[in-house]
């Protein structure tokens, strides 16, 4: 068998020095955490008061667990139900789950036992194994690596990613190429988690190996471990169907359809949590679980080794798996959300330690996400405790650096093309502002504040999660310590959703004002019989701007009904079926462009007229609505004429 077939491609310099985390020699040092023992029974005990207990609260159906240690699955078990109808509990041994994107760990070992056989090269170029061309706008090619470490710079799409109707599936080669994602970055540079990049890397294992994804997975991976209640196969297959827990919105809702992923290696893997177990030893035991081995013990090391560099304290890749340190020991990592399933596995290589859990419900206000990082957290901080940092003092760069770092943030990962680049420009941007002792706080952890401790680098206070201030591709970035799939870049003007939004409510509020004050004008004047105060073209022109406001309101309206789903994260909704309409909401932009036009006219007469100033500066008001609804139109995407979104 021939070797590895891995040459590492040169890495980027750090983006800042590493930072010191020795405590000052003057500092007390803080009191000693105290260490419970790993063992079954402490387990069970501190899970039994702890799990159901919150699942009732965050209003979450259910979750299983396992974990193991010294090679050794030290407990498997289920909390709440898998069935709320029928009171079916979850069962560690025999529920199935969806672990979303923890399944990217099972593509990228595929990758790697390709890799080891000398049959992928990680340094290639994407287009060597694929039967499609994945364009190269930057004139760099995108590597296996680029896909592994999240740095090939796709943009994110949702077009027809999620189905719950078999008969809308496409094989995954039809998905990944009649959705091509659009490159916003240049390879290798920018992080932006992609479900469509590892779904390329899947689609390459299919194409190199000359099997399925699902069945190579099965053959060389599952298999081989054990995991025998386990499945990249959609929909499930009759044996283990009838096993699967529900999905839910919360416990308070019914259950949802079955999700049907196009982009299956990014996260179609169905699983019980004992057969997750079972991978968690094979990647602490050098491959290896009883007689059967799936990587090489020098592959595992490889595959566990970093494959960007980050300065000392920030998280980084792993060929697949996230890299970090959490108490002081080195944890390799992945998270996984479906619509309605939330899951997490962590390996603890030096405690020969791995953890796996699993929620079938979102939970009242995305309750399950803030359980699931309380869960890890706490198991760190009981098991393997570590005394708090002391506080770095404050530098005397701290005032001016945050004035430097201040401002709007959008996140690398996003959707730019097309209308659903309107969420982007109207919420969901970070703000970062300056708390009056020079530290820094953002919008999206209101609760935190972050201290700075090196130049351009700061560190939460009472806390370890860091981030830096850098320059990447000539755009102001800020590096996330506990990220290093993605990063916030400083959103330009145009985009700016400190301004659309104003601008976008602005014209809403106006132009439904405008209309019930049109229209109750309009009954009494029809009621006391008195003549239209204008005559001729200016009368015209009045009565075109008015149809041109309602007809702004029902393009409007229009869109919203549109991107109403995506509101509950109906992902499911968005499929080539919704093309036609789309595409008439598009051909239709040309209802506020002449909306615009005619505004603009209309208050340019009554400027010149002889009329009373409120009624020009209703009229101006209308025209500037009128155009703040283009504006909003074009910077949103709704004037895009694509499908491909």
């Amino acid at each position: 068998m021939a070797g590895p077939a891995v040459s590492q491609q040169p890495q980027p310099a750090p983006l800042a020095p590493p930072i010191s985390a020795q405590r000052k020699a003057d500092s007390p040092a803080p009191a000693p955490q105290r260490v419970h023992p790993l063992q079954a029974s402490d387990l069970e005990s501190w899970l039994d008061g702890m799990i159901p207990a919150t699942l009732q609260q965050g209003k979450v159906a259910g979750a299983v667990v396992s974990v193991v240690k010294d090679g050794q699955i030290l407990l498997v078990k289920g909390y709440g139900y898998a069935d709320m109808a029928r009171k079916t509990p979850m069962d560690g041994q025999r529920t199935l789950v969806r672990p979303g994107s923890v399944a990217k760990l099972f593509t990228w070992t595929a990758v790697m036992q390709l890799v080891e056989q000398g049959k992928i090269d990680l340094n290639a170029d994407v287009n060597r194994y694929l039967d499609f061309k994945v364009p190269e706008p930057f004139g760099r090619p995108i590597t296996i690596n680029d896909l592994m470490t999240h740095r090939a710079g796709f943009e994110e799409g949702l077009k027809d990613v999620l189905v719950t109707d078999p008969k809308q599936m496409q094989s995954l080669g039809d998905a990944l190429k009649q959705h091509q994602r659009p490159v916003l970055y240049r390879p290798g540079t920018v992080p932006a988690y992609s479900n469509y990049g590892t779904a390329l890397a899947g689609y390459i294992v299919q194409r190199v190996s000359g099997e399925p994804l699902a069945d190579y997975v099965a053959r060389h991976i599952l298999a081989p471990v054990g995991m025998n209640h386990s499945t990249f196969v959609q929909p499930l297959p009759s044996s283990l169907a009838p096993h699967m827990s529900k999905g839910y919105y919360s416990a308070a809702n019914t259950p949802h359809a079955f999700e049907l992923l196009s982009q299956s290696p990014a996260g179609a893997l169905s699983a019980t949590a004992e057969d997750m177990a079972r991978f968690l030893l094979a990647h602490l035991q050098d491959g290896r679980v009883g007689a059967g081995q799936i990587l090489r013990p020098e592959t595992v090391r490889l595959m566990h080794s970093p494959s960007v560099v980050l300065p000392a304290g920030f998280d980084t890749m792993a060929h697949g798996f996230f890299l970090g340190q959490r108490n002081g020991r080195t944890v390799l990592e992945h998270g996984g959300d479906s619509v309605l399933f939330h899951s997490d596995l962590q390996i603890i290589p030096q405690e020969r330690v791995g953890v796996f859990i699993s929620f079938n419900s979102r939970g009242e206000a995305d309750a399950a996400y803030g359980i699931r990082e309380r869960f890890m957290t706490a198991f760190m901080d009981r098991y393997f405790p570590a005394p708090p940092a002391a506080e770095a003092p404050t530098l005397s760069t701290a005032k001016a650096h945050a004035q430097e770092i201040e401002g709007r943030y959008e996140s690398s990962r996003r959707v730019q093309s097309g209308f659903m680049s309107l969420f982007y420009v109207l919420q969901g941007q970070v703000v970062v502002s300056v708390n009056p002792d020079n530290t820094i706080s953002l919008s999206s952890a209101p609760d935190k504040s972050f201290r700075e401790i090196a130049p351009h680098v700061w560190r939460e206070v009472g806390g370890d999660r860091l981030l830096q201030l850098a320059y990447v591709e000539g755009t102001k970035t800020i590096v996330d310590g506990r990220n290093p799939a993605g990063v916030l870049q400083a959103v330009p003007l145009k985009r700016n959703s400190g301004v659309n939004l104003p601008i976008f409510l602005f014209a809403l509020l106006t132009l439904i004002v405008a209309a019930f004050a049109w229209l109750a004008a309009e009954v009494s004047r029809r009621y006391y019989r008195q003549p239209p105060s204008l005559s001729g073209r200016p009368l015209l022109i009045r009565r075109l701007t008015r149809i041109a406001t309602v007809a702004d309101l029902a393009y409007l309206t229009g869109w919203f009904l549109i991107l109403k789903p995506i509101l509950s994260s109906d992902v499911a909704f968005y499929t080539s079926a919704l093309d036609p309409v789309i595409r008439l909401l598009q051909v239709a932009a040309i209802v506020p462009i002449a909306g615009a036009v005619l505004g603009v006219w209309n208050a340019w007469l009554s400027v010149r007229s002889q009329r009373r100033w409120v009624f020009k500066a209703g009229s101006m008001l209308l025209a500037l609505a009128l155009l703040g609804t283009v504006w909003i139109a074009y910077v949103g995407g709704l004037m895009d004429f694509t499908l491909n979104y």
